[in-house]
Order: structure tokens, then C-alpha cells, then sequence
């Protein structure tokens, strides 16, 4: 069975752990002891109903509000797929943690309460859905059993949906309506929905078609740590090992080490104790090569023929997460990418995206808390990134402060070298 990964975004009160709680207890996934536990939790929150979104908000400060906070991650299968969902929090103030959740999902499932319609949060994080390169958008029109289950309603939201995503390039997104406190249309169709001839909510899940563009994209390598067990047993042994980011590599394929541009060949390809003839996007191994070189942590591996070539100026979507600090122009920071990290300046904040008009401010003073912009960056060492939209794994990228090395950003790669109009230093 193959992996879906989704994240579930939405503003506060839309119903995101509930939906979720749901999905797992309809579809069989809650143990006994689990639903004991959540069943004394309600009780002690007064509550005469179990409340399923317990099953995911685990906090005890997300318990006591009732709101999500931390991003959580849940696993379930079904006879036709296994799913990884990331419950992700609504308030504004938690953005960033719907970054971490949408970075590695394929799909992306945005509840909208039927009786407040599209709110910021829904624009925000369907932005943030269309940044992060997430093609697949699900709506799910929540709460319908307290509009009546009105299809004209459904169909007001519906269109109000769709005029806000065009403008981002979300243009096939699915809308469903259902009600996830009662389960309606999640596993099960609902007589009350019976106008609806779509699918259900599970039914989309298990048969959504998401193919995995890193298997063919070019050959991505990033070093993470260089083997040399200088043993008895392997007195010559030198590996280099990491996860493959993109692409496939054989034995004896020919390759290229950057940013120093050596070529070599590969000699073997391992796993544990068992030697690979080939490696394939997400495979982690170590790569034994040719030659002996000077390879070490934050090297790329890419194949010999491959034209990419490292950068030292690029532009990239900025999403700001930092409460305490705002990005500037001419702020030093540091960039981490892949296993390599290096120091860079910003060159220029370009433009910040106004979340209300869906437009972009040319040339604001600063990105703060939750801001998403573009900006230019100058490194002091070459990084092989690629394009975002070509490789989210090479193409992506974390700001960190260099005084107290916290993660104050992420980013998404959009334009390689300078741009014309932009002078070299």
C-alpha cells in the first residue's frame, strides 16, 4: 500500500481535531484503553458526550482551552492506503506550526465553518498550502448540521472558496460538506446530505492520485556524515551516508560532488549489511565511491551530466516565524540547507503577501511574526539548491538566528542567481 501524507489547517473552532478524532474512531483505530481515557477526560470536562478531539490534542494546555497548539501527528490505515495526517493549530499566533505540518504533506484538507464562511485562516494557510507546493487542496465545509444542511449554503461557501484560491493558483481544489461531530459524509454518507453526489471525505482519501515528483526529478545527495569505521574487519572502509533527496542512482553511475565539481563514480550502494545495486528518493544508505576524496558533511552528490550548479544570490517565499524579531535588509543570518549551513545576508525584502487582498506590497520595511514575503539572499558559500516547484527537498530551507540559533524561518527557493537589475558585489 502506498502513503498519503495530509495536514489539516483552519481557523479556531473549525472542528480540525474533531474531524480527525472522528475519521480514526469510524474507521477503527481508537484502542479501547484510548477511548477509556478520552472518555474520562470528557466526563471531567463536564461534557456528556465523548469528545473525540482529545485524541489529538494531547496538551494539557490544549485540553484546558480547547484549542490546538502543537502540531500532532497521527497515523491510520485502511485496507486500500496508510495515511499520515498532521493535525495542525488555527490561531493565528501558531501559523508557523502549520509550516512545519504542510512541509512534508501532499495534501492539504482546509475545514471551513458553514455558518462564518472563508476568514483570514482560511486565506492564510491556503496560501501557505500554495507556497509550500501542496497541489492538492481538500475543503471540507464543516459544521452543516448547523445550517440546516442547507446545499444553498454549501454552494454560497463553496463559490466564496474558489474566488479566494484562484488568485493563489489553487485551481482543482475539492469541496465536500459534512458534519464532523456526527461523522456525516466523513466514512459514512448521511441521509441529510443526500443532495451531495460527491464522495465522502474517506473515500477521496483512499483514491486521490499523488504521485511523488522527487523519484523523478534529478539525482539529489546531501552528505550527512562520513563512515570510516577503521576496523579490522573494514581497515579501508569509506562511506558517505545521508537520505536520497530526488532522483535514483545505480552502481557505477557516474556522479559529481559539489560545490568543488569533482566527478567520480559510485562503487557500491549500502543498507545496514545489505548492498543495494540501486537507491531511489527517500532510501536512506551510504554511497561508497571511486575515489578517495575530500567529501565531508553538507556536500551534495549529483550526477556527472547534471547542470546544476551552485548559487551564492538567490530569491526565495519567506514564511517569518520568530515573536521576538523582524527580518530586515542587511540582516545576517544564518541559512540551513539540506546538511549544510552557512552564513548569508538578506540583499532585499522584495515584497510581503497581504493575506486580506491576496496582493504583494513591494518593498516592505520588515517581515514579522507569521508574514510571508519574498526575499533576496546573498551566502557566503555556494548552495546547490534547485527551484522549490522542481525539488521541495533541495529546494527549501530553514533562517536561523545566529545569536541564539533558533529557527526563525522557512523558506522556499523561487529564483537561482542574480536577477536582472541586481549587481553583483
Amino acid at each position: 500500500m502506498d502513503l498519503l501524507r495530509f495536514v489539516t489547517a483552519g481557523s479556531v473552532d473549525d472542528g480540525k481535531s474533531t474531524l480527525i478524532g472522528r475519521l480514526l474512531y469510524d474507521t477503527r483505530q481508537v484502542f479501547e484503553d484510548t477511548l477509556a481515557s478520552i472518555e474520562r477526560a470528557s466526563q471531567a470536562q463536564g461534557l456528556e458526550e465523548v469528545n473525540l478531539a482529545l485524541l489529538t490534542d494531547g496538551l494539557r494546555a490544549e485540553r484546558e482551552q480547547g484549542i490546538t497548539i502543537d502540531v500532532a501527528y497521527r497515523y491510520f490505515a485502511t485496507p486500500r492506503r496508510k495515511f499520515i495526517i498532521a493535525d495542525s493549530p488555527g490561531h493565528v499566533q501558531y501559523t508557523r506550526n502549520m509550516v512545519t505540518g504542510a512541509s512534508t504533506a501532499q495534501l492539504a484538507l482546509i475545514l471551513v465553518d458553514a455558518r462564518k464562511g472563508v476568514v483570514e485562516q482560511t486565506r492564510r494557510h491556503s496560501a501557505l498550502a500554495a507556497l509550500l507546493g501542496i497541489h492538492h487542496v481538500v475543503v471540507c465545509v464543516n459544521k452543516m448540521d448547523l445550517v440546516g444542511w442547507s446545499e444553498a449554503r454549501f454552494r454560497e461557501v463553496e463559490a466564496e472558496y474558489r474566488a479566494t484560491a484562484a488568485p493563489l493558483g489553487i485551481s482543482s481544489a475539492v469541496v465536500l460538506p459534512l458534519a464532523a461531530l456526527t461523522g456525516a459524509n466523513l466514512v459514512q454518507r448521511a441521509p441529510e446530505l443526500a443532495w451531495f453526489e460527491g464522495p465522502t471525505l474517506l473515500e477521496f482519501l483512499e483514491s486521490v492520485e499523488v504521485p511523488n515528483p522527487a523519484l523523478y526529478a534529478p539525482f539529489r545527495f546531501p552528505v550527512q556524515y562520513v563512515i570510516r569505521p577503521q576496523s579490522r574487519d573494514f581497515p579501508d572502509y569509506r562511506g558517505y551516508a545521508g537520505t536520497v533527496a530526488a532522483g535514483r542512482i545505480r552502481v557505477g553511475d557516474a556522479v559529481r560532488l559539489l560545490p568543488v565539481g569533482t566527478v567520480t563514480r559510485v562503487a557500491g550502494i549500502d543498507r545496514f549489511t545489505d548492498q543495494l545495486e540501486e537507491a531511489r528518493a527517500g532510501d536512506a544508505v551510504t554511497l561508497r565511491l571511486a575515489d578517495d576524496l575530500d567529501v565531508g558533511r553538507g556536500a551534495m552528490v549529483v550526477a556527472a551530466a547534471d547542470p546544476i550548479d551552485p548559487v551564492s544570490v538567490f530569491e526565495a517565499d519567506v514564511c517569518w516565524m520568530s515573536e521576538t524579531s523582524e527580518l530586515r535588509t542587511g540582516q545576517q543570518v544564518l541559512l540551513k540547507h539540506t546538511t549544510r549551513r552557512t552564513r548569508a545576508v538578506v540583499d532585499q525584502v522584495l515584497d510581503r503577501l497581504d493575506i486580506h487582498r491576496l496582493e504583494r506590497e513591494p518593498t516592505p520595511p520588515s517581515l514579522a511574526l507569521n508574514d510571508i514575503g519574498r526575499v533576496r539572499f546573498r551566502t557566503m558559500e555556494p548552495l546547490a539548491a534547485d527551484l522549490y516547484e522542481q525539488c521541495r527537498e533541495t529546494g527549501a530551507f530553514i533562517v536561523i538566528d545566529p545569536a541564539n540559533r533558533h529557527t526563525t524561518g522557512a523558506g522556499m527557493v523561487r529564483e537561482l542567481g542574480v536577477p536582472s537589475g541586481a549587481a553583483e558585489s
